[in-house]
């Protein structure tokens, strides 16, 4: 009988741990707009050699990291690669530095969420280049299709949004993004409530019509972003992260949003 009840109180006294933990992690969010914690790993993982050695040499996110940091972002690029299924169409070869360039993408969106992998996607499909769609009928650079579980991308549209860093066109960031916006509106984890929120806050911004007038006027944000709610975060996004300095200065109100939205600041 002892064991049983040392079984029964010790889970009874683990859940009251738990749901305590949850209160005081609420109130925290609450007041700070993130978790209170990010980054905690029992065993972190390392890329091979050939994949550390692109990483190291050719990632502009990752060299601005701290040593700490760096092994974080290492671990969960590991991760990310190891989680979903590269698939490769149309005879592209998708090669070791083709998987880093497609998760670092990922991953620097995520660096502030504690829980970074998503569900919401299981595979990768890559085309050479502009792939016909059979929902829409039209060719695509990239899709994410929630149904189907995959993130799609021509390679050449990927590629060259990586190269030109200021054109803010990405499409590795715009499809993501999109990936994580489904994630937070179903998931339930602390990181995902405050991207969803902020989100929400975000697309509030669009319901102005003094702000819709302002940002046709700027023309700072590609006409695109005005498709829908879920273009505009996305092509935000991208602005994020190839001038935030003018998304500061032209929409300050956007930039502060984006970065309680992703936990992270771009310095």
């Amino acid at each position: 009988m002892k064991p049983f009840f040392l079984i029964k109180y010790t889970a009874f006294f683990l859940g009251f741990i738990a749901v305590g933990v949850n209160v005081i992690e609420s109130i925290y969010v609450y007041i700070f707009n993130k978790p209170i914690f990010v980054h905690f790993y029992l065993v972190k993982k390392k890329l091979p050699k050939k994949k550390k050695e692109f990483l190291v040499e050719n990632i502009a996110f990752y060299q601005r990291l701290n040593e700490k940091q760096k092994v974080y972002f290492e671990h969960r690029l590991t991760k990310f690669i190891r989680t979903y299924d590269f698939i490769e169409r149309d005879d592209f070869e998708l090669t070791p530095e083709a998987k880093v360039l497609i998760a670092t993408s990922y991953v620097k969106l995520t660096f502030g969420m504690r829980r970074y992998l998503t569900a919401t996607f299981d595979k990768i499909i890559v085309y050479p280049t502009s792939f016909y769609s059979t929902i829409t009928k039209q060719y695509h650079k990239g899709e994410f299709n929630p149904r189907l579980k995959s993130i799609v991308f021509s390679w050449e549209d990927f590629l060259l949004g990586d190269i030109v860093l200021n054109d803010n066109i990405n499409l590795g960031i715009h499809e993501f993004s999109h990936a994580l916006t489904f994630h937070g509106r179903k998931s339930k984890d602390v990181s995902s409530r405050i991207y969803y929120r902020l989100f929400g806050e975000i697309t509030s911004f669009m319901n102005d019509k003094a702000n819709i007038e302002r940002i046709k006027t700027s023309s700072y944000f590609r006409a695109y972003a005005l498709t829908n709610k879920l273009e505009f975060v996305a092509v935000i996004m991208e602005h994020f992260f190839e001038t935030p300095e003018d998304l500061q200065q032209q929409f300050p109100q956007l930039y502060n949003k984006i970065q309680l939205m992703l936990n992270y600041s771009i310095e």
